[in-house]
């Protein structure tokens, strides 16, 4: 029976933070990550290969291939790599107080999202474990710590925020690509695309207050009011367990 290759037991971060053998050569997995950010920023997820990054780094597939072992591990780099933005400018999480530091993760998350759209179409992004991807969470974690909450209750309060950024986010990132293939260029023209099937539905009478919101709201165009008042909604939830000292 054919031994075990050794790196399929060792983790890619793991075999990463390994001393290198031999010097270093400008072909790195890191190197790979970004150029693949690159393609999929430009050109979308689906447009990623190892073709097409050996392509543009000068090199054979297969030297690719050498140093990351398929599809699984270049997501991981990629989220990796941009999981390197999630850590808010001049943020000091031993001064800001737990709701502000979860906020401002939350608003980096949301400029990362929006930089590079195609992370909403990975497999089970919120799941990759990555070092950077860990490090934010061990940030927002240590902001919940010392308040009165187990670590069951921690975590969940975490999870919370976090899939509201993460679905709030994909919404917007959905909308504006359903925009981009009808050839919609603003909010008034989706509105126009979908006059029929609204104006059919909200004529029928069953949905008064949907209508009520459709004739009188000022801000159905303002993502950003819209993602901001979110968010402080499941941060006053937050807010309500600590006061509590607990579910």
């Amino acid at each position: 029976m054919p031994k075990k290759d050794e790196t399929e037991s060792v983790s890619l971060w793991e075999r990463l933070e390994r001393p290198a053998a031999a010097p270093r050569t400008t072909l790195t997995p890191r190197r790979i990550a970004e150029v693949a950010v690159g393609i999929a920023d430009r050109e979308g997820f689906a447009a990623v290969t190892m073709r097409k990054i050996a392509a543009e780094l000068g090199v054979a597939p297969m030297a690719a291939y050498r140093h990351v072992d398929g599809k699984d591990e270049l997501w991981s780099l990629m989220v990796d790599q941009v999981s390197a933005e999630l850590e808010p400018a001049g943020a000091d999480a031993s001064d800001a107080g737990w709701r502000e530091t979860l906020r401002a993760h939350a608003r980096c998350t949301r400029e990362s999202m929006l930089r590079h759209p195609w992370l909403a179409q990975l497999p089970a992004p919120l799941f990759a474990l990555t070092p950077h991807r860990m490090a934010a969470a061990e940030r927002q974690l240590a902001a919940l710590d010392g308040l009165g909450l187990d670590v069951d209750t921690m975590m969940a309060a975490f999870r919370a925020v976090s899939a509201y950024v993460h679905g709030a986010v994909q919404a917007e990132v959905s909308l504006r690509a359903y925009m981009r293939e009808q050839g919609w260029e603003s909010a008034d023209e989706t509105r126009r695309g979908l006059a029929p099937q609204m104006g059919y539905l909200l004529g029928t009478g069953r949905y008064p207050t949907y209508l009520r919101y459709a004739r009188g709201a000022a801000r159905k165009d303002d993502a950003a009011w819209t993602f901001e008042t979110g968010l402080e909604c499941v941060l006053d939830g937050v807010a309500g367990l600590v006061e509590r000292g607990g579910a």
